[in-house]
């Protein structure tokens, strides 16, 4: 099966249980289509760059999964008429990458980026 990356945000005046609850429900929509999650990571109240529906901020929730296109496609139907949830992304990728997202991660983690200042002719 294909596998896919979701993050979605959802309204900031939940409470985290209700925000880690939107994660098990839309996981259960997935198992209930076929697929799986393989895992998911809360990453908490995070400041958006810009106002969504008059929210600045945000609970950001992220899942791996293993599923076919028609469970994907019915969580995401579901995820838009769901009034808690603001905003989603889907990928479909090649491969998860093991360990913890890049957002879970420590900065010193994260690895060297190179020089950010790019050299001006």
């Amino acid at each position: 099966m294909p596998l896919y990356e979701h993050v979605f945000i959802s309204r900031q005046d939940l409470s985290t249980a209700q925000a880690e609850s939107l994660v098990e429900h839309f996981s259960t929509v997935l198992a209930d289509n076929g697929g799986s999650v393989t895992e998911s990571e809360y990453w908490g109240v995070k400041t958006m760059a810009y106002k969504i529906n008059k929210n600045r901020k945000g609970h950001y929730a992220f899942l791996k999964t293993d599923a076919p296109s028609s469970a994907v496609q019915e969580m995401e139907r579901l995820m838009r008429l769901h009034d808690d949830v603001m905003r989603i992304l889907t990928i479909r990728v090649d491969e998860h990458v093991e360990g913890p997202s890049v957002q879970m991660q420590k900065r010193e983690e994260r690895g060297d980026r190179g020089d950010r200042r790019r050299e001006r002719n």
